[in-house]
């Protein structure tokens, strides 16, 4: 690490970035069960975001699981590495003044912890997702549930490996009975 030098002085400041778009940069972190709708609500702010003309960033496991974390699986500490990452990357878009949305399982105190203190806790925003097991079994589009419950999926969060209810979200979004645009719409009314 000797032959590393910053140039953290030398960067546009971030306030001078933010004033520019508009908008303050901030990380939105949806966390839930697989199912349980991260993806399709973060999706769906994202876009009515963009319509807005807000400058935004959507990371998702699955995007980010092909490129920058495809050396990675699925036990708790691959996991943390993953959120580890996801955190450093989403960190950067968000001093750039961007609206980074996150989308990931991110299965323990522990690990999404570690992604708010990286983030750091101002701009870091949890957004809880709590849609019950078995309506994410119901749901699994993926049929990833079916091949956990067979065994041929192993550490798989709420079947074999666990998953933490968050504490202390910011938001606590009840996804079951809703539709996607009142999710939305409430997200959008606490934060925005």
């Amino acid at each position: 690490m000797n032959n590393i030098h910053p140039i953290f002085d030398t960067l546009i400041e971030r306030e001078d970035r933010e004033r520019r778009l508009g908008q303050k940069g901030q990380v939105i972190w949806f966390t839930g069960l697989s199912g349980s709708g991260k993806s399709t609500i973060a999706n769906a702010l994202e876009r009515k975001l963009f319509e807005e003309g807000k400058v935004t960033m959507l990371l998702d496991g699955d995007n980010v699981r092909t490129g920058i974390c495809n050396n990675l699986g699925f036990s708790l500490e691959d996991r943390k590495e993953n959120i580890r990452r996801i955190a450093e990357v989403a960190k950067l878009f968000k001093d750039n003044g961007q609206i980074v949305l996150c989308s990931f399982v991110s299965p323990t105190e522990d690990i999404r912890a570690l992604a708010k203190n990286i983030i750091g806790a101002s701009d870091f925003k949890e957004i809880f997702i709590a849609t019950s097991l078995e309506e994410c079994e119901k749901r699994d589009v993926k049929g990833l549930y079916k091949k956990a419950r067979l065994g041929l999926i192993k550490e798989f969060s709420g079947i074999d490996s666990p998953f933490e209810v968050p504490e202390k979200p910011d938001i606590k979004l009840e996804t079951e009975n809703k539709s996607v645009e009142s999710c939305v719409d409430m997200i959008y009314q606490r934060l925005f």
